[in-house]
This record gives C-alpha cells, sequence and structure tokens, in this order.
C-alpha cells in the first residue's frame, strides 16, 4: 500500500440527495436499466495517461503534480504507479483500466530495453490483477511522442521506422493479450502529413493499410478474441490526420478490405476538432455498424484544442448513449475516460472527484438515453417523418430509373409541399428527459 490516497474511503452510491463530495449521486453500479446493470452498460475504463503519467505541463509551463513516482524513469518508479493506479481503481470500483506501453513503462532507447520493461511492468499489473475486480479494457502503443516517431510509424518514410512501429505494437498486443485485454487500439498520433511538398500520400496509406491488416492476422494467430479498434482522430499532431474521423475511418477500412475485423474507438474531443459533435461520429459509426468503443471527454468549445476536460453536459451525454443503446449497447468497448485534471487541480482528492464526477454524468446520461427509447417519442417522429417510403410506390423507385421517375412526376403531377422538420419541437421533447 502507497500513502498517496491516505483517508479517502471508497466512493459508494448515496443517492441524488446526497451531499458528500465524494459520492456517486447518480451511479449506482446495480441499478438495471433496460436489462443490465449500470456497470455493465457504461464499462468505465480509467486511463493510464493522465491520470498518472501525465505531470500536468502545458506549452507554456512544466510540470504542476509533483507526484512520488516522478520522474518516471525508472523501473521502481514505474511499480509505484501501478499501486497506486490499483488504489484508485479500488476507491472508484473502477470495472477497467486502460494503457499506452510508454504510460507503464520508461522508454529504454531501444526496442530489446522496450519490449523487456513491457514485460516485467505487465507481469507486475498482472499479479496485481489477480487480487483486484479491474480488468483491462484495452492497450495501445505509444508511437508519437518518441523523436523517432517525428514523421509517423507505419506511414513513416523510412522502414526501419515502420519495422519498429511493427514490432512494438506486436509487444504490446502479447501484452494486451496476456493481461486479458478486451479490446486492442491503434491510436496513429503521427499517421498524416505536415506537408505534401514531402509527402507521397497514396504509398504512406497502402503501408498503413498493410500495417493493420498485420495486426489483424496477429490477432488471429495469437488467438486473440477482442476487438481490433482505430481512433479517428484529425488535427492531432499533424496538419492532416489520415484517420480524420469516423466516415473517413469506416472509407479506409472498406478501401483495405478490414471492415469486418477492425471498429473504431470513438473521442468526444475528436469528433470536435473535425467539427463533428460526438452524437454525430457516433451515429456514423452504428449506421455502419463499427461502434467498438468510446472515449468519454469533453473540450473546451474556446480553445480551439483538445483539452480533454472530464465530461460535465448531461444533454451531449444523453444523446451519445442514445444511439449507443439504440445499436444494442458497447459489447466488448467501454467508457474510456480519457480526460485529466487541470493543471491547478494538485491534490490526490481532486482525481477522485473528477472520475467519480464523469462517472455521476454518463449514468444521467445512460438514464435519460434509456428513458428516451423508452418513450419512443423521437422513433415515432422517425417513422411519421419517412412513412412515405413504406408505400410499395416508393419502394419501387430506388429500383427505376430516371426516366421512369421522370414519367411519373409528369403524368401525376407531382408537386410536393415543404412538410416542417420540426426539429424545435424534438428539441423540446428531448429537454423533458435530460
Amino acid at each position: 500500500m502507497t500513502t498517496f490516497f491516505d483517508d479517502i474511503a471508497q466512493v459508494t452510491y448515496k443517492g441524488p440527495e446526497s451531499d458528500d463530495p465524494l459520492a456517486f449521486r447518480h451511479y449506482d453500479p446495480t441499478e438495471v436499466v433496460m436489462g443490465k446493470t449500470m456497470e455493465e452498460h457504461l464499462r468505465f475504463a480509467v486511463a493510464w495517461w493522465h491520470s498518472f503519467a501525465w505531470e500536468g505541463g502545458d506549452p507554456f509551463g512544466g510540470p504542476t503534480f509533483e507526484r512520488p513516482w516522478h520522474p518516471q524513469d525508472d523501473m521502481g518508479r514505474a511499480k509505484m504507479k501501478a499501486d497506486v493506479a490499483f488504489e484508485m481503481f479500488d476507491i472508484l470500483q473502477a470495472p477497467f483500466f486502460c494503457w499506452h506501453d510508454t504510460d507503464l513503462r520508461p522508454d529504454q532507447g531501444d526496442y530489446a530495453g522496450n519490449l523487456a520493461t513491457l514485460e516485467e511492468i505487465t507481469d507486475y499489473i498482472g499479479t496485481k490483477m489477480d487480487s483486484a475486480r479491474t480488468k483491462l479494457l484495452w492497450g495501445t502503443a505509444n508511437m508519437f511522442s518518441h523523436r523517432r516517431w517525428m514523421a509517423g510509424a507505419a506511414t513513416n518514410p523510412d522502414p526501419d521506422v515502420f519495422a519498429f512501429a511493427a514490432a512494438t505494437v506486436k509487444g504490446c498486443m502479447d501484452a494486451t493479450h496476456k493481461l486479458g485485454g478486451q479490446n486492442y487500439v491503434l491510436w496513429g498520433g503521427r499517421e498524416g502529413y505536415e506537408t505534401l511538398l514531402n509527402t507521397d500520400m497514396g504509398r504512406e496509406l497502402d503501408h498503413m493499410g498493410r500495417f493493420l491488416s498485420m495486426v489483424v492476422d496477429y490477432k488471429h494467430k495469437i488467438g486473440f478474441e477482442g476487438q481490433i479498434l482505430v481512433e479517428p482522430k484529425p488535427q492531432e499532431p499533424s496538419k492532416h490526420q489520415y484517420d480524420f474521423d469516423a466516415a473517413t475511418c469506416i472509407g479506409f477500412l472498406r478501401k483495405y478490405g478490414l471492415e469486418n475485423e477492425v471498429k473504431l474507438n470513438l473521442e468526444q474531443g475528436h469528433a470536435i476538432l473535425a467539427g463533428h459533435s460526438f452524437e454525430h461520429e457516433i451515429a456514423v459509426a452504428c449506421a455502419d455498424g463499427m461502434l467498438g468503443s468510446i472515449d468519454m471527454n469533453r473540450n473546451d468549445y474556446q480553445s480551439g484544442w483538445d483539452t480533454d476536460q472530464f465530461p460535465n453536459n448531461t444533454p451531449e451525454v444523453a444523446l451519445c448513449y442514445y444511439h449507443i443503446l439504440k445499436a444494442g449497447g458497447l459489447g466488448k468497448g467501454g467508457t474510456n475516460f480519457d480526460a485529466k485534471l487541470r493543471r491547478q487541480s494538485i491534490d490526490p482528492v481532486d482525481l477522485i472527484a473528477a472520475h467519480a464526477g464523469g462517472m455521476d454524468i454518463c449514468a444521467r446520461g445512460l438514464k435519460a438515453a434509456a428513458a428516451m427509447l423508452e418513450d419512443g417519442g423521437l422513433e415515432t417522429a422517425l417513422t411519421d417523418r419517412y412513412a412515405g417510403w413504406d408505400s410499395a410506390e416508393a419502394k419501387s423507385m430506388l429500383d427505376s430509373d430516371l426516366g421512369a421517375i421522370q414519367s411519373r412526376v409528369l403524368n401525376d403531377g407531382v408537386n410536393p409541399a415543404p412538410r416542417s422538420g420540426a426539429q424545435e419541437r424534438l428539441e423540446n421533447w428531448v429537454n423533458r428527459f435530460v
């Protein structure tokens, strides 16, 4: 045991009337919603990188967090960081966690050293998992921070960097498999370009497609039953990211024949950077059966950057879970808090309060989404709006041609009048639940 979270009791459900700042007011893990417990629906995960590895720096200032495991440059402190992580998982009753390899252990400067320390720390984490309730939602490789990745990983013009990336992902997949992970994520932090003057885009895309095919092949070779996920992410940090948004990723996966093997891990902050809402990105993925998992956070809408704050907008969250529930739920995916404290929130209790508040917001959103679905108001409105397409004549038109349709319009005097989309009425309806 460490002393980092001394005197902080386990967070429990105390109901909406509680004034305890470290209690769940809405998230009751055992409460049944639409046939499953809230814990089964939401599948919360703590992000190792923001919660434990991030030191509180920004482009204009250095670290503000002084943790006992800083600096993160040796394996002794890496193990202390793991000890603290599992204490926090217990305080929050968190069912899952997620990691990048460099979150768990310091970079050794060469592949052999990186692999050895990754195996050492995952063995240590595995012993902690033996007596903990918290499981691994997913692992991934950090192929964006070190200078070797400055021109990309799978898309790098240097084949040796491609080889280093492939070896790194293999090691991370092995570690994820060993720890019982339920997904593996490809997080393309620098898979894009800064200028087209030095970029062969077609070749880079082909290399990225081949890389992902290798990942899928290796998944089957080792018998990994989890999902392979890719994460759309625009403008971070390259001028143009190849995995810009959900629609772009779906098109990419189809081009390389991977649409039945790979799904999407969607993040609210990335949706905003792409000029979308999180609800939109989830709806796009659900429409194609490609939703895998979500990273729950929020952006500061004034900053224009991916600020990764904890969620606090119930209506926004509710509409996201509405589409998730409508599509059948998160499956093997989960709700990962890819969110970090503000630089001024330096106390250990801030880390607990941030997660507890985020879990409560998601619980409120989930319950509102379930109530909307059970009421059926939006579904009724959609059915009514598209009812014309249920007629035999309308269905046959889709199998017709332009000439036949023109003849019908002329012969029948088709001259449609506009009909209201009733947007404000529907927004008012949603507000009854949130």
